[in-house]
């Protein structure tokens, strides 16, 4: 089989497709021929940033069918179409050291290969309905979202929700938020995308790059109240408008570092806003099972921007990087 592998040198230029053995199936253990894989900025810093070892397997989201059991699996069977787990040992309840330890395309390899060895206990069905991409772009954007918007926001009716930008966990955080009955506020750098949201049901659209201080712009548009839920992805350099941009009370979830990872910080501007800030690292396979059955009870359908071949992975990784996409990015094996 073939997988695309990190094998020494850090880099998007250092990825390389290789052959390897096809895995055997022991106890408790399930082959899925991946059909699909997508990509997630996480993914991006593991190939660019040295932080781990090497050499490595990228990608925690796939989407495919399981071809070979082992012995006492009863999980799934042969045929079944599944979505990978990003964390292979976080299961349900809380999260533990332990549970976080046991991510794909990192501490463990990740799914960027023809086929891939996992725990039964590592992977999810697939929603009714879904294509293998469409799963693929499941495990880790589609259920942060649900994590920080659904699950620990508790987001309902006629909520205010911002997401920032027009990557993977701010499309699903927009559709998740417009299903529960929430007015969507979108920023972004590009009134194309902005557009596009708009076809996807968002209420509001900032383009910061024109306004700048978008946080005043959610408090006019929201009549100085401020946003009940800010989907925050960009980090350090976004924080202090969020802050700004949410209500008395409301809920900041911190999902992402597009912006950097430290600035100095205004803690009494954090206080003051009495907000709710929580960070999320994807989520358990508890969260992905009720997310799947609010996706096919909504209908909800992941929007897929732009597809590479596993032989064109450099390239897709480059488009990840320029941040020229609109949703996810696939990578079909």
């Amino acid at each position: 089989m073939r997988a695309v592998v990190l094998e020494s040198a850090y880099g998007i230029d250092n990825l390389k497709v290789i052959e390897k053995p096809d895995p055997t199936p022991g106890p408790g253990q399930i082959v899925v021929d991946v059909k699909a894989a997508t990509l997630n900025y996480r993914d991006l810093a593991t190939i660019t940033a040295p932080s781990g070892r090497t050499p490595f397997v990228p990608c925690s989201d796939g989407g495919g069918v399981v071809s070979a059991i082992g012995e006492g699996v009863s999980r799934v069977k042969v045929g079944d179409h599944v979505a990978s787990l990003f964390f292979q040992g976080w299961l349900a309840g809380e999260p533990t050291p332990q549970a976080l330890g046991t991510a794909l395309g990192g501490v463990l390899d990740g799914v960027l290969q023809e086929k891939v060895l996992l725990s039964e206990q590592g992977v999810t069905p697939a929603p009714a309905g879904y294509t293998d991409e469409e799963a693929a772009t499941l495990p880790c954007a589609a259920l942060t979202a649900w994590r920080g918007l659904v699950v620990q926001g508790q987001v309902k009716s006629g909520d205010v929700v911002v997401v920032q930008g027009t990557g993977g966990v701010s499309i699903f955080a927009l559709q998740f938020a417009k299903a529960a009955g929430a007015t969507v506020i979108v920023t972004s750098s590009s009134d194309e995308k902005l557009e596009r949201a708009k076809a996807l049901g968002a209420d509001h659209f900032i383009n910061y790059k024109s306004t700048p201080d978008w946080a005043k712009e959610v408090r006019r548009i929201t009549g100085n109240r401020g946003a009940d839920h800010i989907i925050e992805v960009g980090g350090a350099g976004t924080f202090e408008q969020s802050l700004r941009a949410v209500r008395l009370g409301g809920k900041i979830a911190v999902i992402g570092v597009l912006g950097g990872f430290v600035k100095d910080l205004n803690v009494a501007a954090i206080f003051g806003s009495n907000a709710l800030i929580h960070g999320v690292t994807v989520g358990s396979r508890e969260h992905f099972e009720s997310m799947t059955r609010a996706i096919e009870a909504n209908g909800i359908k992941p929007v897929i921007d732009k597809r590479f071949s596993l032989d064109e992975s450099q390239e897709a990784f480059k488009s990840m990087q320029a941040g020229a996409h609109f949703g996810k990015i696939v990578v079909t094996t």
